[in-house]
């Protein structure tokens, strides 16, 4: 079995759902991960927020915009009349709980239930129009499986069970449509995996039901060497490893959610990351196997913030690291990065929900100072220290860029810098010139080594 995503922009209109239908497996059973429709998860957060400050007028004509374009997508998806009107009543019902959940006493707890209807518009539909072509298909509903822990970790027992009753319920199916992004916590409130959740929705049912393979379907053709948005003449790369394309969704290859690997290669299941729009494109397969040495791809990571922590009595001093880590640990504040000398640590995190009190709790033993708007630039490739080279090429192609931080041997597959976001346009783009005039093959089209 392969479970396939197709992500908001594939699912975007009626079109783009009728492709949707003609790219999936032939010969074997599959199960569909659908985000919502391009657009409608920002547009229910919208509604809520309006609720939440007490605008339910504004809130509730937001509501009725959307609900209209998705009676727009269901009159264009169908073929008959029949399926038409079934669409429309189906719109009209998840609008009609939507608004009544704005009008009946709204509270946040209701903001997370409300935002999981955007996946549930774009399933059904999608459901229908699979029924409707005459496909054995059968829905199944992501509230009755996919749930999260305290920590809010996938409880992949539970979801292990659950999803397999549903499925051996359903034998005779051969295509199961299923909603990513959307869960149920350990209280057993609607919550969500996070944005782009929605491929950790289809990473997570791969590992459970033991998939032969996950396709994550985007509108990009697989992952490029660089970021397009700000660099031309990129090029895609056939193969990456596990932990190569793990660095580059972390450091922000927007093309795949960070924690989509870790369910994957717990199992070995092979990722593939294709084109909707271009589902010709052979894409990037993402597999155990490393390929090639030298430098592959760049990615870029924004709204970095770096704190410098200096002591004169760090030197030596033991206990000294811990005490720093036991402040960000209190707040649950991830760290990106860290250097160290004699007498000071730099690190880096990208949420500054709890910056204030980190500050000030580190401010009782060391001088803290912070720089905020930086940008973490992430070169993956295969940095063993045997392959002679690499990262001084990497350093000496950013020799006009201002480096804040630097960091390199804690894996090897990445060199890390830190630079001011002003650079950033600067530095993918020498990093770009690297590629293309000194390239260490093969970079895009890699062999097996």
């Amino acid at each position: 079995m392969k479970v396939l995503k197709f992500g908001g922009t594939s699912v975007g209109n009626a079109e783009r759902l009728k492709r949707v239908s003609t790219l999936l497996p032939k010969n074997e059973p599959c199960i569909l991960v659908l985000s919502a429709m391009s657009g409608a998860t920002d547009w229910l957060i919208e509604i809520t927020e309006l609720a939440q400050n007490k605008k339910m007028v504004d809130a509730i004509e937001k509501g009725k915009q959307l609900k209209d374009k998705h009676i727009k997508t269901a009159n264009e998806l169908f073929e008959t009349k029949m399926y038409r009107k079934r669409g429309e009543e189906f719109v009209a019902n998840i609008f009609h709980r939507i608004i009544s959940k704005l009008v009946d006493s709204f509270d946040s707890d209701d903001s997370k239930g409300i935002v999981a209807m955007g996946e549930q518009l774009s399933v059904g539909l999608f459901h229908m129009l699979l029924t409707e072509q005459g496909k054995r298909a059968t829905y199944l509903p992501a509230l009755e499986y996919m749930r999260i822990d305290r920590e809010s970790e996938p409880d992949l027992f539970y979801i292990e069970q659950n999803i397999n009753r549903l499925l051996h319920s359903n034998p005779f199916s051969t295509i199961y449509v299923t909603e990513g992004f959307i869960c149920r916590n350990a209280q057993g409130k609607i919550d969500n995996l996070g944005r782009g959740g929605s491929d950790y929705s289809a990473a997570i049912i791969g590992n459970v039901v033991n998939a032969t393979e996950v396709q994550i379907w985007t509108d990009i053709d697989g992952v490029h060497n660089n970021d397009p948005r700000y660099v031309d003449n990129t090029t895609p790369l056939r193969s990456l490893s596990y932990d190569e394309a793990a660095e580059l969704a972390y450091f922000g290859a927007k093309i795949l959610h960070p924690q989509t690997i870790h369910p994957c290669r717990m199992k070995g299941i092979p990722v593939l990351l294709k084109n909707t729009l271009n589902p010709q494109d052979e894409g990037t397969l993402l597999t155990e196997k490393v390929r090639a040495k030298g430098i592959k791809a760049v990615a870029a990571k924004d709204g970095i913030t770096a704190i410098n922590i200096r002591s004169s009595r760090m030197l030596l001093a033991y206990g000294f690291l811990k005490r720093v880590f036991e402040v960000f640990d209190t707040y649950k504040t991830p760290v990106d990065m860290i250097t160290t000398s004699e007498v000071s640590v730099s690190l880096t995190i990208d949420n500054n929900t709890h910056l204030n009190e980190i500050i000030q709790s580190i401010s009782w033993f060391a001088q803290v100072e912070v720089e905020r708007n930086q940008t973490i630039i992430c070169v993956v490739g295969d940095f063993l220290a045997t392959h002679k080279g690499y990262a001084a090429r990497v350093l000496d192609c950013l020799r006009e860029v201002p480096i804040r931080m630097i960091s390199y041997g804690g894996s090897h597959n990445n060199i890390t810098l830190l630079v001011d976001s002003h650079y950033k346009v600067q530095a993918l783009s020498m990093l770009q010139h690297l590629f293309i005039s000194n390239p260490i093959r093969p970079i895009a089209n890699s062999i097996e080594v």
